[in-house]
């Protein structure tokens, strides 16, 4: 029987034959030459024809493909799709994807160098070339190095949008320690959770293949890998996949979950160990991987020597360990019932080894202690023998791959205490927020600041003391700020350097989507167009120039040229990094990088160009991507080669040449973890030398935010301000018109118990008060999160000073900003989103006016000592507004601020630690500096500072006190996993030191 065609939803269609079926993507044969009808011209039919060209976005770290769609009779990008070959995103996007459509054309974009002629801060720029900037920058960079001052130049870095080797090439080659980025106030406590058990600091679930997933965010709508991963958990989900969501908010994920577990914030560790209890004392766990992947001996060895050392006394001391983590001691301090902990421990069990995990920011970056969370979800994973496995979760480094450039440089002997001060030395990420502070107490100086997409002013906490650093010329002596888009911080740069978007620029991504290895490429697509056509070009800036949207460039190229300006003679040995690898003594040229890498350092590539007929470098020009390697699973167990190799009798672990290479597991040297044990750690020797011995293996930190921290009678209140929305970037989506017509607002969450006790319905005003001042928001009521707590999405509060320049209209509002006393700063909105006239006729049809609040200003820091990631969750005291509060006031104290980071920094156990080392030398450090420069060579005097207002050995509310002075690095036993904040008696090192 044939199917009825349907009738047309418009009469002109009547007249097109009738498809012999639907084509998901134009075929890679026709991407040079790809014909379609003219949408807007419907039903008229007009053809046009396009060069489809593969690049990668740059809307999330995902690094999802991109067909640039460039018109051969405009020579414009007429829209993006999805790249079908692209192995991570294959052909899909979320909307963050087609919207860089909006980004590229943008009327208000910087699109050529500009540089500030009055104070700074104030507004006032003029357009200058990039020749004028790169000598400015280049001399002060060269004079900083040649009179000894590599510790003051710095760059800060929001996303990377390339691996990081091709940074760590550049300032290696420099000889400095100064890569500075936002993972403290992101993601780092997760990381070292995930780094103290394997050596890799990120989990790499295989979603589409778990038969369990277990999310601890909102991973479906607005994870970190959100599309790829999103993608595949539906997968899951269709062939049957149970889910839970342990999450305090109603995401859209956990509404889409079997189990929705709401714990109090912080409480996530008591819940994930009360499901490992279950797991050990029902005996439901893979005892064959546990038995040889966890160092259990080194554990009973170094921690319960009254036990035979044996796997049988090992499970009988992880029952000891564990008894007090019971379901009902769980329900207790998170609030989820106790029989759904069961149920899920149970479901977990009954998936084995496909039970794939997730958490990132959230809980981990919400709370003090938040890396235990992780360490906490990891246990699980290695109870059930899950780690690799199909289905399972593997660490990340499986799934990724980083070529080597050309000529890489060796690291330099030189290390940046701004970057890394000795109060943290397990810090998983440098302390990039705390430099305000860190310069306040005069610990140096910057000669040159780069900022790089990045926009502390409106994205960290206490943005405040930026302003107050960034407009202090004796601490910050010069300030690039490199950026596609205008932002609160670029305001208050002496240069502001237009750089390009996902589209506009080369470098490299990998991202561990699922349980394969793949490598994209972005290009920009415009120089790529006309090269085709036989044009031929220096620099990007200026194919962007002929093709009229002024000289926006790309940081690969703006490095190569900045480093020929700061060694111009090869006299200081920077240059030859950048000479090209072809063409002996003359500078390096883009496409020859990218030419090396692509025949040197992709294994398969040439292979798979040469059956084409293709270069390497024009097959990735052609495809955009390539997969290395699929189904990647269990590579710990990859065995390696023993001759020239010594094993340790002991330990077992496999060195060749003073390098370990593998572990002995029942005879066979096998790959392991990149740990001290070469095994899977559940007991950290490192944190036990490191002066946390009570938080050595997996255990529970209460948060600064427990239940028994917060007087609700007084109003108190927790804040949960880590979640964020599908639709939006951080700063780059300000100048996305589709993304901020779709979300404008960020309204305070609250439960209708404590909307009926403020006497408050949805849309009225409450005045927000922190430790540091406070923010005015309108409420939301909704039973999605428990009373007692509100949340805030923190993707949104743009805003500007001035009313045609310095924020992008589509998303920010006006506001002015006066500081009313020292260190009062006090900020009103003059007025939202509004209509204005520019060369997009979209611009006048703006409806919206909410540009939302920015609540990040009124935060303090808020360090965890062990992992250095700020915790975001605050506590708060809400209140109905005044009769004086506006929509969008704040108001910040910023030696308040800088009182409580005094107060965390008394938390910290400073370095040296054992050797006298500043930090352990195994564990992961972006850019690591050479051996040399991790040994601190003079004493270093432990002095206590006074907190005003309090005792030195007081602590804030809410947080635990000092520990003592010093601490013995290998005596005693690691207690049960703390269920509380109270530090070990033994001595130890810590308190708010300093000194020399």
């Amino acid at each position: 029987m044939t199917r009825p065609i349907p009738e047309p939803l418009h009469p002109s269609a009547r007249e097109l034959p009738v498809p012999e079926g639907l084509a998901s993507y134009p075929p890679v044969e026709r991407w040079d030459d790809w014909e379609e009808y003219d949408p807007v011209a419907w039903p008229r039919k007009v053809k046009r024809r396009y060069r489809l060209i593969p690049t990668i976005c740059f809307n999330c770290e995902a690094a999802c493909g991109l067909l640039a769609y460039v018109d051969k009779t405009t020579g414009r990008i007429q829209k993006f799709e999805g790249n079908p070959v692209h192995p991570g995103s294959r052909g899909r996007n979320c909307a963050k994807g087609p919207a860089t459509l909006n980004q590229i054309d943008d009327p208000e974009r910087i699109r050529y160098p500009m540089r500030r002629t009055g104070k700074r801060g104030g507004g006032q720029w003029e357009r200058v070339s990039w020749d004028e900037a790169l000598d400015d920058i280049a001399g002060r960079i060269r004079k900083a190095l040649v009179e000894g001052r590599p510790q003051e130049v710095m760059y800060h870095l929001g996303r990377p949008g390339h691996e990081l080797i091709y940074l760590q090439r550049v300032f290696h080659a420099w000889g400095i320690d100064g890569h500075n980025s936002h993972t403290n106030v992101c993601s780092a406590s997760a990381r070292a959770g995930y780094a103290f058990w394997m050596g890799m600091d990120r989990p790499s679930p295989d979603h589409a293949n778990a038969r369990f997933l277990l999310l601890l965010s909102s991973h479906l709508e607005t994870g970190h890998y959100f599309n790829p991963h999103a993608q595949r958990i539906m997968e899951a989900k269709m062939r049957g996949a149970k889910v839970c969501v342990l999450d305090t908010r109603l995401s859209n994920t956990a509404s889409m979950a079997d189990w929705w577990m709401s714990p109090w914030p912080g409480s996530e560790a008591a819940v994930l160990l009360a499901i490992a209890r279950i797991l050990i004392t029902e005996r439901r766990y893979h005892r064959e991987f546990v038995r040889r992947w966890v160092n259990w001996e080194e554990y009973l060895r170094e921690e319960r020597r009254d036990l035979p050392p044996t796997f049988d006394a090992f499970e009988r001391s992880l029952e000891d360990l564990y008894a007090t983590y019971t379901p009902e001691f769980a329900e207790r301090e998170s609030g989820v019932p106790a029989a759904t902990i069961v149920e899920v421990a149970r479901e977990i069990a009954r998936a084995g080894t496909a039970l794939a995990t997730h958490v990132w920011r959230n809980t981990a970056a919400g709370n003090l202690g938040g890396w235990q969370v992780a360490r906490a979800l990891e246990l699980l994973v290695v109870l059930m023998g899950a780690v690799g496995t199909p289905g399972g979760t593997a660490p990340n480094v499986y799934n990724k791959v980083i070529p080597a450039p050309p000529m890489l440089p060796p690291p330099g002997k030189v290390w940046s205490e701004l970057l890394m001060p000795r109060e943290y030395p397990l810090a998983f990420f440098e302390m990039s927020f705390l430099l305000p502070h860190l310069l306040r107490e005069g610990r140096g100086k910057l000669a040159m600041y780069f900022t790089r997409v990045y926009n502390p002013v409106w994205t960290n906490p206490d943005g405040m003391s930026w302003i107050e650093m960034l407009t202090d010329e004796s601490k910050v002596e010069r300030h690039a700020c490199l950026t596609p888009v205008w932002s609160e911080t670029a305001w208050f740069a002496d240069f502001i350097l237009p750089m390009g978007h996902g589209s506009e620029r080369h470098d490299l991504m990998s991202q561990e989507t699922h349980a394969a290895r793949w490598i994209g490429f972005r290009q920009p697509v415009l120089r790529v167009a006309m090269e085709r056509e036989g044009r031929t070009f220096e620099w990007t800036w200026q194919a962007h120039e002929a093709a009229g949207i002024g000289q926006v460039w790309e940081e690969d190229e703006f490095w190569i040229e900045l480093s020929w300006r700061i060694d111009p003679d090869g006299a200081l040995g920077i240059r030859k990094y950048f000479e090209s690898p072809y063409r002996a003594g003359q500078k390096l040229q883009i496409e020859e990088f990218y030419r090396w890498i692509f025949e040197n350092s992709v294994p398969g590539l040439p292979e798979a160009a040469a059956r084409e007929g293709l270069t390497p470098l024009a097959y990735m020009r052609k495809y955009g991507a390539f997969l290395v390697e699929d189904n990647v699973y269990e590579t710990h167990e990859k065995t390696v080669a023993v001759d020239g190799a010594i094993v340790d009798p002991l330990t077992k672990v496999v060195t060749k040449g003073g390098q370990a290479v593998g572990v002995e597991i029942d005879g066979v040297a096998r790959a392991g973890f990149p740990t001290p044990s070469r095994r899977l750690e559940f007991f950290s020797g490192t944190l036990k030398e490191w002066r946390w011995p009570e938080q050595a293996v997996p255990g529970y930190v209460k948060s600064h935010v427990h239940p028994s921290e917060i007087d609700r009678a007084q109003g108190e209140m927790v804040l949960l301000p880590t979640f964020r929305l599908p639709t939006l970037i951080h700063t780059r989506s300000g100048n996305s018109k589709w993304l901020n017509e779709i979300s404008h607002t960020n309204p305070l969450w609250i439960n209708p118990e404590d909307a009926r006790r403020l006497g408050v319905a949805t849309g009225d005003l409450l005045r927000v008060e922190t430790a540091i001042g406070y923010f005015v928001d309108r409420a939301w009521v909704t039973e999605a999160l428990r009373p007692g707590i509100v949340a805030c999405s923190h993707h949104i509060g743009r805003w500007r000073l001035r009313e045609d320049q310095g924020g992008e209209r589509w998303s920010t509002a006006l506001v002015s900003l006066e500081q009313v006393a020292r260190g009062q700063w006090r900020m009103r909105q003059v007025h939202g989103v509004r209509p204005f006239a520019s060369a997009d006729p979209d611009s006048s049809r703006i409806w919206w006016e909410d540009a939302g609040v920015n609540q990040n200003l009124t935060f303090p820091v808020q360090p965890d000592p062990v992992s250095g990631q700020h915790c975001w969750h605050q506590k708060v005291r809400v209140t109905r507004a005044g009769a004086d509060d506006r929509y969008g006031d704040v108001f910040v104290d910023t030696d308040k601020s800088h009182q409580m980071y005094r107060r965390w920094l008394a938390l910290a156990r400073p370095a040296p630690g054992p050797g006298n080392l500043r930090r352990p030398l195994w564990l992961p450090r972006a850019f690591k500096p050479a051996t040399s420069a991790y040994i601190i060579h003079e004493q270093w005097r432990i002095i206590r500072l006074p907190v005003a207002g309090r005792s030195r050995r007081s602590a804030p509310s809410g947080l635990p006190a000092p520990a003592a002075s010093r601490c013995r690095r290998h005596g005693g036993r690691t207690r049960r996993p703390s269920v509380s904040t109270k530090r070990s008696t033994r001595p130890s090192s810590g308190s708010s030191a300093r000194g020399r």
